[in-house]
């Protein structure tokens, strides 16, 4: 038998190591949601193969905080959560930094069922009885809301509620509750009675300017990492545009998967078109793609925040986010 010579075998370790795929794990902010489906469609169709990544763990997760810090400790490449809370996180030196807002619309809403009261405009929720949870998300969004619309919290009723808080309001013990459009609202319609079942209340049509939720990295991955960053967001971007065009493969992918969402089909499917609908598109996207932001837009952002008092110290919102990496995955695609 021919031994390789000391030459042959480094150049097949070298040729071995530059086409090793690179493995990442990617940190979900929650349980698997519709606005998750960019990273299953991407594994499943082989964007990520494509572009010589190995996704070997997509993590779900119990907040976006705990996400911001699991990416920014190094202990995910990739996360998915709360933009806002990205802000938040930054200002308490986590070093996250956006790679797109997959919601350019906050998908908070208030709602109410349809057949106690009509949410028509911010004012119809004066008197209400309103479930809030005092330490979420969902109750910054209450606070800022009414405030932009001139209401105070003196013109309502609270009563704390602990999620699942759906019940609270099917039961009637509260009048509304805040929620988002692609996340509670396609569930708590299945129970309510269906399409039409409850009264929505955008938050983005009446003044809550602040982006959704969105990708993001470390400041460590796109310092060391920029050629992986830029490859995964490519990926990432090409299975955003297939989601759009087919929330029902999206979905039957997130199920495959994921086999014990099977019974949740409709719901995935519904969370998806909510974004479709309602908070995936604005003009900078019409213009720049899928996913863009702008430092209007985080400024906006972080002003909310700072004037509810949940982010306690101002950020560099030049620093919080990052285009380029956006920019030349949409170039691709033209």
């Amino acid at each position: 038998m021919k031994i390789p010579s000391l030459a042959a075998v480094i150049a097949m370790m070298i040729g071995t190591s530059a086409f090793a795929a690179d493995q990442v794990t990617v940190q979900l902010d929650y349980v698997v949601r519709g606005n998750h489906a960019m990273f299953f469609v991407a594994k499943k169709k082989g964007y990520f193969a494509k572009q010589n990544i190995d996704v070997k763990a997509i993590q779900r997760g119990t907040g976006s905080p705990n996400a911001m810090r699991f990416v920014g400790g190094g202990n995910a490449e990739f996360g998915f959560g709360d933009l806002p809370t990205l802000a938040v996180a930054r200002s308490q030196e986590v070093p996250v930094v956006a790679l797109a807002a997959v919601n350019q619309h906050s998908p908070l809403c208030m709602l109410a069922l349809a057949k106690s009261h009509k949410l028509t405009k911010p004012a119809d929720l004066k008197g209400l009885n309103i479930g809030v949870q005092p330490s979420g998300s969902t109750y910054v969004f209450l606070k800022a809301f009414l405030s932009i619309n001139n209401i105070s919290l003196n013109d309502i009723k609270q009563s704390t509620v602990t999620p699942p808080y759906e019940n609270y309001l099917l039961l009637g013990r509260v009048d509304a509750v805040p929620g988002y459009v692609d996340a509670e609202v396609p569930e708590l319609e299945a129970k309510a009675g269906g399409p039409g079942s409850l009264s929505i209340m955008l938050g983005s049509d009446f003044g809550y300017a602040v982006y959704g939720s969105g990708l993001f990295t470390s400041e460590k991955m796109i310092a060391e990492k920029s050629d992986l960053v830029q490859r995964f967001v490519n990926a990432y971007v090409q299975a955003f545009a297939d989601v759009v065009k087919s929330p029902q493969e999206a979905a039957d992918i997130i199920i495959e998967a994921n086999p014990e969402y099977g019974p949740k089909r409709d719901v995935l499917i519904k969370q998806i078109e909510a974004d479709i609908q309602s908070t995936f598109f604005s003009n900078d996207t019409r213009v720049h793609g899928l996913g863009w932001m702008t430092k209007e837009g985080w400024t906006s952002t972080t002003k909310i925040l700072l004037d509810q008092d949940a982010m306690k110290k101002p950020i560099d919102v030049d620093k919080a986010f990052d285009t380029k990496f956006l920019s030349a995955a949409n170039a691709l695609k033209r």
